[in-house]
């Protein structure tokens, strides 16, 4: 696969209790991120055991993940915001490295 003519970044991606998503919004403007896609209703299996993806009564009461995509340098300060945030709560994030054609979009 050819990478040239793209450029390095980062994705970062939460998976979180609904209520905990306008915090983790928050999260990623303050760090710069000049947008996200969020997707409610996650599903899954883990240390919490099985959550449905249908939503009960509303979009609080089920997973939500959000992603976003920053350029490098502002990804400390996010992941350390990311694990404050959590402590104490249930809730997983993942970081990966990307590659974006348009990095305009992204600063």
């Amino acid at each position: 696969m050819s990478w040239e003519g793209l450029t390095p970044m980062a994705k970062i991606e939460v998976i979180v209790d609904g209520d905990q998503v306008p915090a983790v919004r928050e999260l990623f403007l303050e760090a710069g991120a000049t947008g996200y896609t969020g997707v409610s209703g996650v599903s899954g299996f883990g240390h919490h055991g099985h959550h449905e993806g249908r939503l009960l009564f509303n979009d609080r009461a089920g997973l939500s993940m959000l992603i976003t995509v920053v350029p490098e340098e502002a990804v400390n300060s996010l992941v350390a915001g990311i694990r404050r945030l959590l402590e104490g709560r249930h809730g997983v994030f993942f970081v990966s490295e990307t590659h974006v054609s348009r990095p305009d979009y992204f600063r």
